[in-house]
């Protein structure tokens, strides 16, 4: 990211408290990968003040605080990284066949078409379940993010698995993140079986990408979600761990 992406926040005497890459989410004002540049000032404090309503992503530490002074938490997340140069995929990654009965397309299809799988896979229960009704589901999930105006434009290593009927089984969706190749979704449904798939759709994907000269991929996996364990087996690090909240609005 470019230094010139960064928005910073100064005090009343001209000091910069923080910076953040501005964006939305949830609908507003979203203050992401924020970092306190000055320790001396009650930056949980100074945010409350300045930022009332909005979404912040930092650090755990900060987002404790923000907790604390009644912001509620939407997601506590690891960021991980795989670096494609360094530690290349292996050749059979590439055109790996999938489970019986199944093959890979593009993810060029309406998201009603993914829409079953994906509710399905992350339904109630699990950590990054949309609570919302199907049609906000579709609406301001995964109707934006293949639309790329949730996270960026769809990259094209991204796959889609279908059955003999023409079912979208699972897929792993790829997106430009602001210059960064990003992992926004993996998965499969549950009920339809075929354990595994998303691993499979994934070393397809990264063979992919590798093999356009992508340098790296990252990914962020929510805490308590059992899938970081497949993506670290995949070779991803990891490089962060953050906190996001929604700040109260002003009263």
């Amino acid at each position: 990211m470019a230094e010139s992406d960064w928005v910073v926040r100064h005090d009343g005497a001209g000091t910069a408290v923080l910076r953040y890459l501005p964006g939305e989410r949830e609908g507003r004002p979203w203050a992401d990968l924020l970092e306190v540049l000055d320790d001396s000032v009650d930056a949980a404090g100074y945010i409350r003040a300045e930022l009332p309503g909005w979404v912040v992503s930092g650090s755990p530490e900060l987002g404790r605080r923000l907790v604390a002074g009644g912001a509620r938490v939407l997601r506590h997340a690891h960021t991980l990284r795989r670096d494609l140069r360094a530690d290349p995929p292996p050749a059979d990654w590439a055109g790996a066949p999938l489970r019986e009965g199944l093959r890979a397309v593009p993810c060029d299809r309406a998201p009603e078409e993914l829409f079953e799988s994906w509710r399905a896979a992350f339904g109630p229960g699990h950590v990054d379940h949309f609570p919302g009704d199907d049609a906000r589901a579709l609406d301001e999930r995964l109707g934006l993010l293949l639309a790329g105006k949730a996270i960026g434009p769809v990259l094209p290593s991204s796959l889609l698995a279908v059955d003999a009927e023409e079912r979208v089984i699972g897929a792993v969706v790829l997106t430009d993140r602001d210059g960064l190749p990003w992992v926004a979704e993996v998965f499969r449904h549950p009920r339809r079986g075929y354990r595994g798939l998303g691993a499979d759709l994934l070393r397809r994907a990264v063979a992919d990408a590798a093999a356009r000269g992508t340098a790296d991929l990252h990914l962020a996996v929510s805490e308590g979600n059992p899938a970081r364990r497949l993506y670290e087996s995949l070779g991803f690090r990891l490089q962060e761990t953050s906190l996001t909240v929604i700040v109260p609005d002003a009263g």
